[in-house]
């Protein structure tokens, strides 16, 4: 009989737990569900499209490429291709120049790539002037100095030709000592 009642006690004992759970859900059926997706609210209609939309128009292929400039219609993508400068030029540029007032230094990133030349624009001239920059390695260059309008600390924007003439990383800023001819 003992051994009944022990028997007994461990199935109601096994089941306990998923009998007070079950109680414990049944109880809570008025709390909300934080699972359960809320009211979507009311339906919207969306129009479709139709025949009497006002769509963009495209502009005719010939129009589109007339609009760009020369240098931007030509595959140019790499700085070998916008750099029109001549090897003559380029040793012109960079041949060892003395002399020349100091005008300051200033911070230089790359300026247009699309226009041609030897210049700096700065904020340390206010008229254009022959000149020269140098970066701190040493590297130089003979370009014309151009004003931007900005004030004299303001950075300056520098070509490509006089970029790759230094050779000068195109995506940094360089500091550079600014002098006339």
């Amino acid at each position: 009989m003992v051994g009944r009642n022990l028997d007994a006690m461990n199935t109601l004992s096994r089941l306990a737990l998923p009998l007070s759970t079950l109680l414990l859900l049944a109880a809570c059926g008025g709390i909300a569900n934080p699972f359960q997706r809320a009211d979507p609210g009311p339906s919207v209609a969306v129009m479709s499209p139709d025949g009497d939309t006002v769509r963009p128009q495209t502009r005719p292929r010939a129009e589109a490429d007339a609009a760009l400039s020369p240098l931007a219609r030509t595959a140019a993508r790499t700085a070998d291709t916008l750099d029109r400068t001549t090897p003559e030029e380029r040793a012109a540029a960079t041949a060892p120049a003395t002399g020349g007032q100091r005008l300051g230094e200033t911070l230089a990133s790359l300026g247009n790539p699309a226009e041609g030349g030897f210049w700096l624009r700065t904020g340390l001239v206010s008229e254009p002037r022959p000149g020269r920059v140098q970066a701190p390695g040493g590297a130089s260059a003979q370009v014309e100095l151009r004003p931007s309008g900005n004030a004299p600390g303001a950075g300056s924007q520098m070509s490509l030709a006089a970029f790759r003439a230094m050779d000068l990383s195109l995506t940094d800023l360089h500091r550079l000592e600014v002098f006339t001819r």
